[in-house]
């Protein structure tokens, strides 16, 4: 039997290695660092990526060395139940030793040859028959000439996939399953590769979300289109889980309607009208194995050489850039070349055309896990946006690939026959500013059916935040939209998640509006709130007091100058020291000097400072060379001088070479501010009385000049209050750090979540009516002078009192400031 963690960690030594020996290939081989650099250049010609040859060639090393690897694993499945009759690589009992004399006998036969010969020789076999003729197909990494491992690590591979334990005396690995389960190889998607999962955050789509998902998009899809004519695509299918649930469904129908008819005929049927496409090769590889097993087993083959050719429509490529853009008619050529250009471009490993014909389908169902990532190539992330209109901002990979889910499903006229649509995808979008385009201007005119709230789920792997999206491809129908809303999360880690309290809650209350039970509740909201950035869809009664809230007192903007971030250094060890003797000891004088305050140091009531800050600024705020000071970041100067902010280095910006990246002046001139966190668990804010800069993760809150101490301690009792703590719950992303060993988000306690505390959101504060809007006294405002009062030295702390506000402690779900 397959012993699912020991292959993983053989594995992933082996993917590290090979990557390793790659790398060694292409530095020593003339060829292979031909090819590579070729490959770098078409890439960046065509504006698929900006990164430099270095960092890009890691994916690729990655890629070529999971393909082998991978390679190995099929040939090793099929031959250990008997799909291959004649064992090549390896098996239980006389198979090991009949695969090594083919080996000895093809070495014999090849004296020039090695074990990378004799890899590719059993690749090759494979490739021959028709079953599996496309799993080792042209744009397999295993065929890349320019690119292959070295002898040596190609034995070293064999020997790891086929050896024996020394301690057992048996096989150290045995792929024998009589059910031909493949679940190992989601395992090995998800894990096997860490540069691979950083890039497109692979995360496996759980059995129980999956069969939600499609139970509410493929079986109302053949209720509507009929099971003939019944097409879905996941077109984000990683390892094949939702293709895989796709596929027995479908094959169960069938031999339900058509029991008399040929079992591979099913097969082929339940096949056709599945599609598939990842921008990463071996998902795509994973999935398309994973569905040939499948449609065996459904159809009763049990050798590959006798079993037929099945038409498998998974393709990879990049389900954002390949096919046409939204609101384009389909085939229509934009007139930027440049995109055009970006377009037509494609790796080794992918078929560009099959892509465009899988997305040029209007599908009647399209279901998915999309990644969340955020673009880290610029060349990719100004290309999405160049596509998709809903990207703004920092935006996470979820954003386009809704309206590209959206996009892809059918449409001919007919709002009755509209396509059905189904994922599950992060929730930042729904607080975070970068989702304030897709909720304003696309979700009004898309008819959003379904917004299920899992984000208190617990999901194996999923640790970030989530939402389960349903709907159709038309304009809307109704009015209101059947929200599941949160109220509480998982209280313990459930043995079984799919019967987990808030799961289960979901599932048995999604069909029951009105309905609410401890964990969710279930309304249909006015489709009118959820055309409003950020959304606030808490239950139990949470959305409609934040509404209530709302209608109160006026907006915070109202009565703050400026509310957000002072200070970003831009590479900040040159400017950090640990202690104030560290500058000192250097010469550099006290007035060159301030304290660095961060996120984590505004608590409690007091700001603590957490290292000692160069500050190349006079009194007025504006950059003052000292040369002791300059002379302690000489050696910095070079990386100060390189650093790209906006787009632009510092002399193009027109600063000093050890000014700051960004600096907020105005901010600092004037002593008084309240500080917060900007990720914490609660609302913690903190009068600070001047003499310290704040970096990006401790925004502050500017009143007007003369605005006296007295109106900053009414503001800061108001916004510490339990009233603002639950306000900005519903407002501010919930950022769910926390995760256990099975990658789930924990939210037994509060102090598992940690929410983003964001300036714009935070100027929406609603005040209570005894802050009403007004201006101070006219002020010749502070004398430039407060910049030479001790500066590094803490405020005094304030006193342990609060003014006159009303507390909310009245029961579960308040919070009072910690």
């Amino acid at each position: 039997m397959i012993d699912t963690d020991r292959l993983l960690a053989d594995t992933r030594k082996l993917v590290m290695a090979l990557a390793d020996d790659l790398r060694t290939v292409a530095a020593d081989d003339p060829a292979a660092a031909d090819h590579v650099g070729d490959e770098h250049q078409r890439a960046r010609a065509a504006g698929r990526t900006a990164l430099g040859q270095a960092e890009w060639a890691e994916g690729l090393y990655a890629q070529v060395a999971v393909a082998w690897v991978l390679g190995c694993v099929f040939v090793r499945f099929c031959e250990d139940n008997g799909l291959i009759t004649d064992p090549l690589l390896g098996g239980p009992g006389l198979r090991s030793q009949i695969a090594l004399d083919h080996r000895a006998a093809h070495l014999q036969a090849n004296p020039a040859h090695d074990d990378r010969h004799w890899l590719r020789q059993v690749f090759g076999r494979l490739r021959s028959l028709p079953a599996t003729g496309e799993v080792f197909g042209a744009h397999n990494p295993v065929w890349t000439d320019g690119l292959v491992p070295s002898a040596d690590a190609a034995r070293r591979l064999r020997e790891a996939l086929t050896g024996v334990d020394p301690d057992t005396g048996q096989l150290r690995h045995d792929f024998t399953d009589p059910t031909w389960d493949t679940r190992f190889l989601g395992d090995l998607y998800q894990d096997l590769s860490e540069h691979a999962k950083k890039t497109y955050a692979l995360l496996q789509t759980p059995r129980f979300v999956e069969a939600f998902i499609l139970d509410r998009t493929l079986d109302p899809a053949i209720a509507t289109f009929g099971l003939a004519e019944t097409t879905i695509i996941d077109p984000t299918c990683g390892s094949g889980h939702f293709l895989l649930g796709a596929f027995e469904r479908l094959f169960h129908r069938w031999s339900e309607a058509e029991p008399a008819t040929n079992r591979r005929e099913l097969a082929k049927r339940a096949l056709s009208a599945i599609g598939g496409i990842d921008l990463n090769p071996f998902a795509a590889s994973i999935a398309r194995f994973r569905l040939l097993l499948a449609a065996l087993r459904a159809g009763g083959d049990s050798s590959l050489a006798h079993a037929p050719a099945y038409e498998i429509h998974i393709a990879v490529g990049d389900s954002l850039l390949h096919g046409d853009p939204p609101g384009r008619l389909p085939g229509m050529h934009t007139p930027d070349e440049e995109e055009a250009l970006v377009a037509a471009h494609g790796y080794e490993a992918e078929d560009v055309e099959a892509v465009r014909k899988l997305l040029r389908r209007g599908w009647h169902a399209v279901v998915g896990n999309p990644p969340y990532v955020t673009v880290k190539d610029p060349a990719m992330n100004a290309a999405y946006r160049l596509r998709f209109e809903s990207c703004s901002g920092k935006y996470s990979l979820g954003v386009p690939f809704t309206e590209r889910f959206w996009q892809l499903a059918r449409f001919d006229g007919q709002p009755e026959r509209a396509g059905y649509v189904g994922m599950i995808t992060a929730n930042s979008f729904m607080k975070r500013e970068m989702g304030k385009k897709l909720i304003e201007k696309w979700f009004p005119a898309n008819d959003i059916t379904h917004v299920v709230d899992t984000s208190g789920a617990y999901i194996p792997g999923h640790g970030t935040p989530t939402v389960i999206l349903l709907g159709r491809n038309r304009s809307p129908v109704r009015s209101t939209v059947r929200a599941v809303m949160g109220i509480r999360g998982e209280p313990t880690r459930p043995a079984n998640p799919e019967k987990g309290l808030v799961w289960s809650s979901i599932v048995d209350l999604v069909d029951e509006p009105g309905s609410q039970s401890e964990y969710v509740s279930v309304v249909d909201l006015d489709r009118a709130r959820l055309g409003t950035h950020p959304w606030s869809i808490g239950g139990g009664g949470a959305a409609e007091l934040k509404g209530l809230l709302d209608q109160g007192g006026p907006a915070m903007v109202a009565i703050a100058d400026e509310v957000g971030v002072v200070a970003v250094l831009g590479e900040d060890q040159p400017f950090l020291r640990p202690r104030l003797q560290d500058w000192l000891r250097a010469g550099v004088p006290t007035e060159a000097l301030s304290a660095l305050v961060t996120g984590d140091g505004v608590r409690d009531w007091s700001v603590h400072s957490s290292e000692s800050l160069a500050f190349p600024y006079g009194p007025d705020i504006e950059y003052v060379s000292h040369p002791r000071l300059d002379l302690a970041m000489w050696p910095w100067r070079s990386t100060l001088e390189r650093y790209v902010f906006f787009g632009k280095v510092r002399t193009e910006r027109g600063l000093a070479w050890n000014e700051y990246g960004a600096l907020m002046k105005q901010k600092l001139r004037t002593p008084l501010s309240i500080a917060f966190a900007f990720v914490a668990t609660h609302n913690h804010f903190v009068l600070d009385r001047g003499g310290k800069v704040f970096n990006r993760s401790a925004p502050v809150i500017k009143l007007p000049a003369g605005t006296d101490e007295a109106r900053h301690l009414d503001l800061l009792g108001v916004l510490n209050s339990s009233i603002a703590c639950f306000w900005m719950k519903q407002v501010f992303h919930n950022k769910g750090a926390s995760v256990d060993t099975k990658g789930a988000r924990q939210t037994t306690v509060v102090f598992e979540n940690f929410y983003e505390h964001d300036g714009t959101k935070l100027k929406q504060f609603p005040l209570p009516s005894s802050l009403r809007a007004r201006r101070p006294p006219s002020s010749t405002g502070w004398p430039r002078s407060w910049r030479r009062a001790p500066l590094r030295q803490a405020s005094p702390q304030l006193p342990q009192r609060l003014p006159p506000w009303p507390m909310l402690r009245p029961g579960a779900g308040s919070f009072e400031p910690r």
